[in-house]
């Protein structure tokens, strides 16, 4: 049973070393499967994030050799229909949630990431992967068409892509995911920790209001009509500007310093 500040989780890892927080998959012996369980504790683990003082972006890795298989098919065997809502309710709301929370969210991917697993890093606001790292949407193969992890991957890495790792269920390697758009970087293993590490500090340095707000305005545009996001978008900008933490900001680049964030 691990501990997260007071917290305890049965299938995940949570430190905090503030202004990161690194929640860590914790069932390399079920390849890190997405069992029930498992999912209702990473919500747990991201609201936990997203409420702690001084958390700037949180970090998504996993112990083993895989990243996560996906789904626990364990628990999509001989089950009911209401079985099977209430396992893809809460995978969708573990989708969402990585999304909503304020602080971003940017998985590092060790190895193997497949079905709900790739869902799982494209749901990501950035994602980082080791060179050996691969993904696939191979429920077709089964019988079982990866319907909720293309919905997170149609919007990472479009149309034409994503229908023939749906079609086919055939690997991708690291190099094409980030081709095409499901991972932002790709590094040598030795360095994956320390480079995803580099990144969250950099997004950490920033204003936390001014993250939150952006990641907010970056979901609710990205599928409106473009007058429509112009709209909304302005509108967001000029609220922004309003803040202290951008007044702040604008002062220190014009009166060549560094910025002093409030959060507010």
């Amino acid at each position: 049973m691990a501990m997260g500040d007071g917290m305890e989780y049965k299938n995940l890892k949570v430190a905090f070393e503030k202004p990161v927080a690194t929640v860590t998959l914790n069932r390399p012996e079920k390849r890190n499967a997405l069992s029930l369980e498992l999912m209702e504790e990473l919500i747990a683990a991201l609201e936990q994030a997203a409420a702690e003082d001084g958390v700037r972006a949180v970090i998504l890795a996993a112990e083993g050799k895989v990243f996560s298989s996906g789904h626990d098919l364990g628990e999509l065997s001989g089950r009911t229909l209401a079985d099977y809502r209430r396992t893809f309710d809460v995978c969708t709301a573990l989708m969402e949630r990585i999304q909503s929370i304020p602080q971003p969210v940017i998985a590092r991917v060790q190895g193997v990431a497949t079905a709900a697993g790739c869902q799982l890093t494209a749901s990501c606001d950035l994602a980082v992967a080791s060179s050996e790292a691969r993904f696939a949407t191979p429920g077709v193969k089964i019988g079982l068409f990866c319907t909720t992890p293309m919905v997170a991957l149609t919007r990472a890495i479009g149309r034409k892509r994503a229908m023939e790792m749906l079609l086919t269920g055939a690997f991708i390697d690291a190099r094409t995911a980030a081709d095409w758009g499901l991972v932002n970087r790709v590094v040598e293993p030795d360095r994956l920790e320390a480079e995803t590490s580099a990144l969250a500090a950099q997004v950490a340095a920033a204003s936390p209001l001014t993250v939150a707000v952006g990641k907010q305005a970056f979901y609710t545009q990205i599928d409106l009509d473009q007058a429509k996001a112009y709209s909304y978008a302005k509108e967001v900008m000029s609220m922004n500007a309003l803040a202290g933490d951008a007044q702040e900001g604008i002062a220190a680049f014009l009166g060549k310093r560094q910025p002093c964030w409030t959060g507010r």
